[in-house]
This record gives structure tokens, sequence and C-alpha cells, in this order.
């Protein structure tokens, strides 16, 4: 008999007979250097609305806290998306 775990994996490998394709080096390296990238966006924005948080008053800091969130939510599925496309290639 088999176990729920086991099935499971059964079902997975049904679904994608391929897996997971495997990464080579050069591709390691676009996805190191597209996390570096939104990185360095990400500490852009952080930065630029930091600075505007400081000299803010409280009812505005609460509204560029809040575009500080969805502006890292963006880049966030953003660099997803790219990584996605070099994994799929």
């Amino acid at each position: 008999m088999k176990s729920a775990f086991e099935l499971a994996m059964e079902r997975l490998d049904q679904d994608d007979p391929e897996g997971a394709k495997p990464l080579n080096e050069e591709k390691k390296q676009e996805l190191a250097e597209i996390d570096k990238v939104f990185e360095a966006k990400i500490a852009e924005k952080e930065v630029f609305l930091g600075s505007k948080i400081a000299t803010a008053s409280p009812e505005e800091k609460e509204a560029i806290q809040q575009q500080l969130i969805l502006e890292k939510e963006r880049l966030n599925e953003e660099k997803e998306a790219k990584k996605d496309k070099v994994r799929n290639r």
C-alpha cells in the first residue's frame, strides 16, 4: 500500500513527466543578475520614499508607506516573472 506522499508524487510525475529542468550555469548567472537588479530597484525606492516619509506629515506618511509596499510588491512580481522566463527557456 502506498502512502499519500507517494501517490501525490506519482500524480506530479504524470502532470510533468520531464520534471523540473536543471539550471545550467548561464541560467543561474542570469537569475542572480535579475536578483541584483531588482534588489537595487527596491533599495532605490526605499531610499527615495524613505526620505519623503521622514519629511511628511503623519497623514502623508501612511500614504507614502502604502505606496512603498505596493512598489515593492510590484517589483517582486516583475522580478519573479523575469526569472520564470529564464527558467522556462
